[in-house]
């Protein structure tokens, strides 16, 4: 009996706590993203990844090159969850930038900006 009280507080104590949780769902703003790698010091500033780039719709929908699909936002972490980006994961920088995450879980070197609303 003892055991059963104890594994029941401990799995309300993992459920309540907030800092077990991802955190708050939510939707990024819709329009056209552009993704894009690091230029050089002496050449392009920046150098677009067209094969990345895509759209938010609304309603966790994105557009990309090669069809449709849906995504996840927790918090800052965006992940996408169907189409044809499926299991690309990146991490909101700021209301309209997004940073790749690598495999390793590291900052990866492309970024993904809102360009501006939908044009497709």
């Amino acid at each position: 009996m003892k055991k059963l009280s104890i594994a029941l507080m401990t799995v309300a104590a993992l459920t309540a706590s907030p800092t077990l949780a991802q955190g708050r769902l939510g939707l990024l703003p819709q329009g056209d993203y552009v993704c894009a790698l690091p230029g050089s010091a002496d050449g392009s500033a920046w150098n677009e990844v067209e094969h990345a780039n895509f759209s938010i719709t609304g309603a966790s929908s994105y557009k990309a090159r090669h069809g449709a699909g849906t995504y996840l936002l927790e918090g800052r972490r965006l992940t996408f969850t169907r189409g044809p980006m499926k299991g690309m994961r990146m991490m909101r920088i700021s209301s309209g930038m997004l940073q790749e995450v690598n495999k390793a879980g590291k900052l990866g070197r492309m970024r993904c900006h809102r360009a501006g609303p939908l044009t497709r």
